[in-house]
């Protein structure tokens, strides 16, 4: 129904269960600490996928561990992200799409959850926030045999649905890391 704020939020914006998407994301957040990109000031994006959330999640506990804040983190944001700005993890949040509920009500609430445009996001002819990412963690429908990360169209053409900020901030981050299944049961 036209208003109702139950609708915002689906199960691909929560967390993975899933033994082999949690597995995906500790080897993800290790590859990550050896890379050097969990210092202070890292600015990150992930998707809203479960085991892309899942790397935030491990993030999240490396940076309380090791006690640094970050710059930002940008993107589709999830209440994941505002928790984690409110616990001082972060700096502040650009947002270009609420992803659910508690999203929402922090980007009317907290200064420092900034709305921004597409453009701001991620327009290639002008200063964006893509292009000044330490790392993004995205998912993927699938990997075709060239090697092609497909989240839109899959390798035969059909629409699989929408890309989201894949290929901006594939292109803009100084590190892009795809997590998916080897092998995905619909594909």
């Amino acid at each position: 129904a036209i208003g109702d704020p139950a609708g915002i939020v689906s199960g691909t914006t929560k967390v993975t269960k899933d033994p082999v998407g949690l597995k995906i994301a500790r080897n993800t957040t290790k590859l990550l600490e050896e890379l050097g990109m969990i210092e202070e000031g890292l600015s990150m994006q992930t998707g809203a996928g479960g085991t892309s959330l899942a790397v935030a999640f491990y993030v999240r506990q490396r940076m309380l561990e090791k006690g640094i804040k970050g710059s930002f983190a940008s993107g589709g944001i999830t209440g994941y992200f505002t928790d984690m700005l409110e616990e001082g993890l972060f700096e502040e949040l650009y947002d270009v799409q609420c992803f659910d509920v508690k999203a929402v009500q922090s980007i009317s609430r907290n200064a420092t959850h900034h709305a921004m445009s597409g453009s701001r996001y991620a327009n290639p002819y002008d200063k964006n926030v893509v292009d000044d990412l330490d790392f993004v963690i995205l998912g993927a429908t699938e990997i075709d045999l060239g090697f092609n990360v497909n989240v839109t169209t899959d390798s035969h053409g059909k629409i699989m649905g929408g890309s989201g900020g894949h290929s901006d901030t594939a292109q803009g981050a100084k590190v892009t890391v795809i997590t998916t299944n080897l092998v995905k049961y619909r594909v």
